[in-house]
């Protein structure tokens, strides 16, 4: 019986063992559509995804399992008569399985402005299929059609559908993922990371793809994100933060996640603040401010929010608003303000949200017909219902006064910036079919630092907003048109 006994410990062990190591294999073999396999090309690219380079330039990046002699793009206008060169960076997702791949990189330069491209990469041992592009217009009279949205994940992604859609019949000429990608890059070995920028290929790779980090990028000092993802600007920012011009607009991604993890370094938050304050400072020169006189920006986390999740931005004084808490260093809002930023787009909470002109609490408007001609203060809007295994979150039952329009459908922002005084936004609603649920006219005849003053509610303006919650808000400010909040100088 002992012998019989040991033998079947034995035989336990020996089966304990091949599971285990049948897993291990499955775990750090690729995927290839969504399978672990060994019955494909290693050097296939996959992944493709493009951005904004500086200058005429188109940043193409992908990613193959096997490194391959060269990291290649083949591109042209009518056939792939030119060839960029780049390089290929090994990316060890940062966990005990090791899974590997080869992240390439090449910028394609010297591109003509306004024409479109054809472009395949790869290597001798392996080739994408062929994808298209239209390189970037310098001129400010360029009117872009851009999509906006954050938190979409590989599972739940509501919105992509219908975003593959819009971009295969060419509505856009860009696209701005304000950060939290696949939730999360890094899980499954790193295959949830693949699996998403497999999903988003048709439309990324096509469409400059530009984003910012979000929280669930942060993991291993957000190693995903900064591997994955190649956008314009200094090396040392590691793609998370850069600017870059776009019709009339001047754009500025940054990481409101600095705030927020500190325990990689509080030097991050002053290098960025810093760094944001030269490019608005460039920005606001007055042949730059001609050219591209709005100014927007875009991260993660929202200065303003009303849900009720009691994230950063339910508070009265938030990080990113206020900066490092006691010493108020680095805040942002001031900042913004200061330099005279037109529209601040946000993500993070599963909600859309549309605020009216703010700074410091405080609602600023010039008009009683339409609180959007000529603000004096930035207008934000956060767009992070695209659709993730995290669903919604909901909204806190009082309105805050500076909250105009909420919804918790699925769904994504169009922005087309269309000259140097008119900026319009609508929210698409995947819940209603592709309704527009929302629309915003933002017009500024004059661009620039806002006026140096704070404003002070007064007792009737108190009577104002109190009535002013007892009113169907989204009948009143869906057009704009028929009352604003009213606000006071101290």
């Amino acid at each position: 019986m002992e012998i019989s006994g040991l033998n079947e410990c034995r035989r336990f062990a020996i089966l304990l063992l091949t599971f285990y190591n049948v897993l291990l294999l499955c775990s750090t073999t690729p995927i290839y559509n969504g399978y672990p396999t060994t019955k494909f090309n290693p050097y296939l690219p996959e992944q493709i995804h493009i951005a904004y380079g500086e200058d005429y330039s188109m940043i193409i990046t992908w990613s193959t399992f096997k490194s391959g002699l060269n990291t290649i793009v083949k591109y042209g206008t009518d056939s792939l008569s030119h060839v960029a060169y780049g390089k290929a960076q090994r990316f060890i997702n940062p966990d005990l399985y090791f899974h590997t791949q080869y992240i390439h990189v090449v910028t394609v330069p010297n591109l003509q402005p306004g024409v479109k491209y054809i472009y395949r990469c790869g290597s001798p041992q392996g080739w994408s299929e062929q994808f298209s592009f239209t390189a970037k217009r310098n001129d400010s009279s360029w009117a872009p059609m851009i999509a906006l949205f954050g938190d979409m994940g590989s599972v739940n992604a509501q919105s992509l559908p219908r975003l593959l859609k819009e971009v295969k019949q060419n509505l856009y000429d860009s696209i701005f993922h304000v950060g939290d990608f696949a939730y999360d890059m890094h899980k499954g070995h790193g295959e949830v990371g693949d699996k998403f920028m497999q999903l988003i290929q048709p439309m990324a790779a096509n469409v400059p793809y530009m984003t910012c980090p979000g929280n669930h990028e942060a993991y291993a000092n957000f190693s995903n994100y900064k591997n994955r993802f190649h956008m314009p600007g200094d090396i040392d920012s590691d793609n998370m933060f850069f600017s870059f011009d776009i019709g009339p607009a001047h754009v500025i991604s940054f990481s409101t996640e600095y705030y927020f993890f500190i325990e990689y370094g509080l030097y991050q938050i002053e290098h960025q603040y810093h760094w944001l304050e030269a490019d608005l400072k460039k920005a606001n020169e007055p042949a730059n401010r001609a050219k591209r006189p709005w100014i927007i920006t875009m991260a993660h986390r929202p200065m303003y929010c009303s849900n009720n999740d009691k994230d950063d931005c339910t508070k009265s004084e938030s990080l990113v608003r206020k900066g490092v808490p006691i010493i108020h260093a680095y805040g942002l809002e001031d900042l913004f303000y200061k330099y005279g930023v037109d529209l601040e787009i946000w993500a993070h909470e599963h909600s859309y949200e549309r605020l009216l002109p703010i700074y410091d609490r405080h609602i600023y408007n010039t008009s009683s017909i339409n609180p959007y001609d000529n603000p004096e203060a930035p207008v934000h809007i956060t767009t992070g219902s695209a659709g993730c295994s995290e669903k919604h979150d909901p909204f806190a039952n009082k309105t805050a006064p500076w909250s105009v329009f909420r919804s918790l459908d699925y769904g994504y922002t169009r922005m087309k910036i269309y000259n140097s005084s008119h900026l319009y936004t609508e929210q698409v609603s995947d819940d209603k079919d592709g309704e527009v649920i929302d629309k915003m006219w933002l017009i500024k005849d004059t661009h620039g630092p806002y006026k140096d003053k704070t404003l002070r509610y007064n007792a009737k303006n108190e009577e104002a907003l109190k009535r002013m919650e007892s009113v169907n808000r989204k009948s009143i400010f869906a057009n704009q048109k028929k009352m604003s909040f009213r606000t006071i100088e101290r």
